[in-house]
């Protein structure tokens, strides 16, 4: 098998974070007035976006065997739910360009594929019995189930104004619904990470970039609980105002007692037990939370006149910015060296054994 094949067979579930962390940090610097540089990585997204479906729609067509192994996986399966997120990310970031024909297929196709893999990939998991406690297999990953409903939500807000007044109670519902769903997978997901590390420990080795999500997945809950506080008025959304209002807050301030315990793993990771720090698709789950607070930080600043929250958003930015573009020349470092190494393979002569 050439490196291309080989590179697309062990393709990871969850890469699309690769368009997830590129449009959030795209989002964080258009609402810092960021606009050029805005720009540029709301299209790189929307490239990555394109090809990651080419790619994956390939593994699925030659290497289903993979894929059918990869959906049953309890370390990475609910990594399939950065399609979702991915979906809704950049089109969030095509709405705020004004392409809203362009982001409401998207918003559908996300909404869409989160009631599909809500069901059938949680019941993937909780089905296998391969003779492992899945337990002992839970790990960051699986706060991208929670993600996905978030970016969801977010994306149902971003709809509301332009459509009718038919259809405006049922997206704000879904709205609702949606976050309110994944506030209840966080707190879920999280108990079930915690007995994980409580009763069998985690490694090193173990303890990857993805278990950043757990920050990531309250930050993104901040976006979308202000998103549909600030929506117009419908039956759902007026229920719930006062008291999405009042939680998000909360999450955001118990983000920030997160980031300094994650930072900490990283060095215990990587200085003190000398795992090497290479590239591994999971750093894209780092990028996105990074981003996502950043994010949650600004819009806080500004919506809830929380000029604290505002500073450390932009502080958060620059770091995401920088993090992204470390990922990103690995990203295509590795790109290159696959394509390079086939290259190379190709061009080796047959030998022919007398």
């Amino acid at each position: 098998m050439n490196p291309i094949r080989h590179a697309i067979a062990h393709l990871a579930p969850g890469y699309f974070a690769a368009v997830m962390g590129t449009g959030i940090v795209s989002i964080g610097l258009h609402d810092a007035g960021v606009l050029p540089l805005s720009a540029a990585l709301m299209w790189i997204a929307a490239g990555l976006y394109v090809v990651l479906w080419a790619l994956y729609i390939w593994r699925a067509v030659e290497f289903r065997r993979q894929v059918a192994t990869d959906v049953r996986d309890p370390e990475i399966a609910f990594a399939f739910f950065t399609i979702v997120a991915a979906t809704d990310v950049l089109g969030v970031r095509l709405a705020k360009e004004g392409m809203i024909a362009a982001a409401t297929p998207l918003f559908l196709l996300a909404g869409l594929l989160w009631f599909v893999f809500g069901y059938l990939l949680p019941w993937q998991v909780l089905m296998t019995r391969d003779g492992k406690p899945i337990l002992a297999r839970a790990n960051g990953t699986w706060f991208i189930w929670a993600v996905a409903s978030q970016s969801l939500a977010i994306g149902m807000a971003q709809l509301r104004p332009y459509v009718d007044a038919v259809a405006a109670p049922w997206v704000g519902m879904l709205a609702v619904l949606a976050w309110s769903v994944g506030v209840i997978l966080y707190a879920a997901m999280a108990m079930l990470v915690l007995l994980r590390v409580v009763h069998f420990g985690v490694t090193p080795q173990q303890f990857d970039p993805a278990y950043w999500v757990a920050m990531g997945a309250l930050a993104i809950a901040v976006v979308a609980g202000a998103s549909i506080v600030e929506m117009e008025r419908s039956p759902m959304v007026d229920a719930v105002r006062p008291l999405i209002a009042a939680t998000v807050v909360i999450f955001w301030v118990f983000c920030v007692w997160l980031i300094p315990l994650l930072v900490g793993a990283g060095v215990w990771r990587h200085v003190v037990h000398k795992v090497p720090l290479t590239y591994v698709a999971t750093l894209w789950s780092m990028v996105f939370p990074i981003g996502m607070f950043a994010a949650a930080s600004i819009s806080l600043g500004t919506a809830d006149e929380l000029p604290a929250a505002g500073l450390v958003g932009q502080v958060a930015l620059v770091v995401a910015v920088i993090v992204w573009a470390v990922v990103f020349i690995a990203m295509l470092h590795r790109v290159f060296r696959v394509v390079w190494d086939t290259l190379r393979t190709r061009q080796e002569p047959v030998r022919i054994d007398a």
